[in-house]
């Protein structure tokens, strides 16, 4: 990944330290520092101890990557404990400890028993609440990506949580690993992005709670909001 371009470059706005292709030694060291500078600057854009629906927002734009493969965060649904459709609603258990805290990790699942979900934990210790992420614009490592996937469509490499984890190779490995360090990279969004709400997918209750959110125009949605 080259964190010289245009689109990791311009992050001004967060006050992070300048590193010139003069003085850097060479490209990957001065790569290295900007990608340390990035992962400081990640719980000042974001606050992983605040409310889940904050956080599934705050996510839209955000480029998420996996050993360096991943894109820009087009769709998030938020969950919590109070939510009878979370995981965390009837407690604490073996499946979803990781969700119950420390915030800032990753909780990763098996959906119907075939494919690997990605979420971010959130909130205070012991409340149990997270973020679903639902899809991505590919945006790095699209050869790895379609390898792993299967096809060479890239509005379909990441649109819908199974699809993303596969496409990042993302499995129960992860559960648990913090999302602001190696192999998680979380790049902030340069500007801020029109961002759709609407209810979330594929529940069976609060079906109508509008917390599924979108990055506005993407065609890498998971599915049309309504």
């Amino acid at each position: 990944m080259d964190f010289w371009n245009g689109r990791y470059h311009s992050l001004g706005c967060f006050n992070l330290p300048t590193v010139s292709r003069k003085r850097a030694p060479n490209l990957a060291f001065g790569s290295a520092l900007y990608k340390i500078a990035v992962m400081n600057v990640i719980s000042q854009f974001i606050d992983f101890s605040g409310s889940s629906v904050d956080v599934a927002r705050s996510l839209i734009g955000t480029t998420l990557l996996v050993n360096g493969v991943g894109g820009q965060i087009v769709e998030t649904e938020a969950y919590d404990h109070e939510d009878p459709a979370s995981h965390s609603f009837s407690g604490p258990s073996r499946r979803n400890r990781v969700m119950f805290g420390p915030p800032c990790r990753a909780y990763i699942y098996r959906s119907y028993g075939i494919h690997w979900c990605l979420n971010f934990v959130c909130r205070t210790d012991g409340l149990g609440a997270g973020v679903l992420i639902r899809a991505l614009e590919p945006l790095e490592g699209l050869d790895i990506m379609r390898a792993r996937r299967g096809l060479d469509n890239a509005r379909l490499l990441c649109s819908g949580p199974g699809r993303v984890c596969q496409a990042l190779g993302i499995t129960d490995e992860h559960s648990g690993m913090q999302i602001d360090s190696f192999p998680f990279q979380l790049v902030p969004a340069i500007k801020q992005v029109p961002i759709l709400a609407g209810p979330r997918i594929g529940i069976s209750k609060a079906k109508d709670v509008p917390w599924r959110f979108g990055l506005s125009g993407s065609r890498y949605l998971s599915r049309p909001f309504r």
